[in-house]
């Protein structure tokens, strides 16, 4: 099997010396936690190289790479950018904001989805370069400060509580508080209209869970799944494209055709699959508490 090195909250790991165990079925196919991850990530070159930027619906812009989610929402006050992912990354999604049409230096907001370096660690570059405000989740926030790249500190600007709301021009994205995977990890909201029709987007955050639990972690989890079954959804997207199928739905964009991303089916699959395998490792970290 290829060698997989996976980067996550700075620290470098491999891929295929991850625990492969419990696997569970879902969507007609076989996920392990180390086949979830390999598909999240891909290969250090698909983390880094641009996917065409595009448009997914009404001010949502894709501007990411093959494999770390970046999405652009554009207003007439200026732009908000989610995830600057690694900062290596950053002048690639700078490109791919600039290729389609946009100006760099109108992001005035920057938010993210979790603490980790894969989809964060760029908040300082994109900071120094934009001079976008930082806005992040309370709980986040001891975690992103440990994210140094080159030394630089990582901005906060704002710090949010569940159920906050953040506004520019005429987009306002609520944070949902999804917990389990980082402390702070966000699902973000937002309505959108689209040739005059209104759309609920989310962004969700991962909801990957860790092979060993704790009671913490796993009340954060139950609560989380809760809580992103009550989310109105019409367009579902996530920190990394493949847990929206973004490359299948990308080609089948036509004009006159359906817009792909208008998936409200879609909308609880990933977290379907997410749920699936916490339960799947919820008996063997129980068993290992009650162990003398």
């Amino acid at each position: 099997m290829q060698k997989l090195f996976v980067f996550l909250a700075g620290a470098a790991a491999l891929a295929q010396n991850a625990p492969d165990h419990p696997s569970v079925t879902a969507q007609g196919k076989t996920f392990t936690p180390r086949s979830i991850l390999a598909r999240n990530m891909g290969t250090p070159e698909d983390q880094t190289t641009a996917f065409p930027p595009h448009k997914i619906v009404g001010n949502v812009y894709y501007v990411g790479t093959k494999t770390l989610s970046a999405f652009l929402i554009v207003t007439p006050q200026g732009n908000i950018l989610i995830d600057s992912t690694y900062e290596r990354n950053v002048r690639t999604i700078q490109k791919s904001i600039e290729s389609l049409g946009f100006k760099f230096a109108d992001t005035k907001i920057l938010l993210g989805n979790h603490a980790h370096a894969d989809h964060m660690e760029g908040d300082a570059l994109v900071k120094e370069l934009t001079g976008a405000q930082v806005v992040s989740m309370a709980e986040d926030v001891p975690a992103l400060k440990a994210i140094k790249p080159g030394g630089k500190e990582h901005p906060v600007d704002r710090t949010i509580h569940d159920g906050d709301t953040v506004t520019l021009g005429d987009a306002t994205l609520t944070a949902h508080l999804t917990a389990g995977h980082t402390r702070g990890a966000t699902t973000w909201t937002m309505p959108v209209a689209d040739a005059g029709k209104s759309y609920q987007v989310v962004f969700y955050s991962s909801l990957r869970s860790p092979t060993v639990l704790t009671p913490p972690v796993i009340d954060e989890f139950n609560h989380s799944f809760a809580v992103v079954r009550t989310l109105p959804c019409d367009v579902p997207l996530g920190d990394h494209p493949s847990e929206y199928g973004m490359t299948e739905k990308y080609a089948k964009l036509k004009p006159g055709a359906p817009n792909p991303f208008i998936d409200p089916s879609g909308c609880r699959l990933e977290a379907g699959l997410q749920e699936a395998m916490f339960k799947a490792i919820l008996p063997a970290t129980q068993k290992a508490a009650q162990r003398p």
